[in-house]
């Protein structure tokens, strides 16, 4: 057997939102799936160790795991970001690791509150949107024939079990090109210490933000517009960013 040849990529993936169709959140009816995809050599010599200086700066060790919903709700150890002048500074500071970072976004917004057909799951859906798009941006790369590692939250056995399967089923062809694509998934714990994991959790609700309240202040957005994936016209919508329906 072949040895694998790997990527110079590696991608890191998050959600935003509740991707069942039974329930539908008024405030927020949609869901959202971003993959952050980084150079790994790039990766490693600077977003590892810009986030651990930063952890080591405001919490005095890196073992803190960034969860945009625990910093934005006060949780566990940021309810430490106290008076609110603090927590301004420390999300700017976040905001600003985030802005100088080269990382390439490429994300699905599934809009649940006008979800025509209710037999598709909107994770899949939007799990197979995000994949073909990140095989387009590996063959702009040249890295389409070497494998490279999709890293996913794990949610629980049943929802693991049925992702996996329909990972593998996109990536064996049921595809917009029908290719195949060398993709390889890894399940990583949800308090898993991951730089990109931890990135791409802070992606993806401003992101969904941005298009149920587009008329809303969200500086986050306004740096992560950036980093999406574009054709050689500048074009993201339907490249970088993809809203369905």
């Amino acid at each position: 057997m072949a040895e694998k040849e790997y990527s110079d990529y590696i991608i890191y993936v998050d959600e935003s939102g509740d991707h069942s169709l039974e329930f539908l959140d008024k405030e927020y009816p949609i869901f959202v799936l971003a993959f952050c995809i980084f150079n790994k050599e790039s990766y490693t010599q600077s977003a590892v160790t810009k986030l651990k200086n930063f952890k080591f700066k405001h919490f005095g060790h890196d073992m803190v795991v960034l969860h945009e919903n625990e910093i934005r709700r006060d949780k566990g150890v940021f309810k430490t970001l106290r008076p609110k002048s603090k927590k301004d500074a420390f999300i700017e500071e976040l905001t600003s690791v985030i802005e100088k970072e080269d990382f390439t976004i490429i994300s699905t917004v599934i809009r649940k509150d006008i979800l025509h057909s209710k037999l598709n799951n909107p994770y899949d859906i939007a799990l197979k949107y995000c994949m073909e798009r990140a095989y387009m941006f590996l063959k702009l790369k040249e890295q389409d024939k070497k494998t490279t590692y999709i890293v996913v939250e794990q949610r629980g056995k049943k929802e693991d079990e049925e992702l996996e399967l329909e990972f593998r089923r996109i990536a064996d062809g049921k595809n917009y090109s029908h290719e195949i694509m060398p993709f390889e998934i890894i399940m990583a714990n949800k308090m898993s210490n991951s730089a990109g994991s931890q990135l791409a959790d802070l992606i993806a609700r401003p992101i969904g933000l941005s298009v149920i309240k587009p008329g809303q202040n969200n500086r986050a957005y306004e740096i992560i517009k950036e980093k999406f994936h574009r054709d050689d016209y500048g074009v993201v919508d339907g490249i970088g960013l993809k809203i369905y329906p």
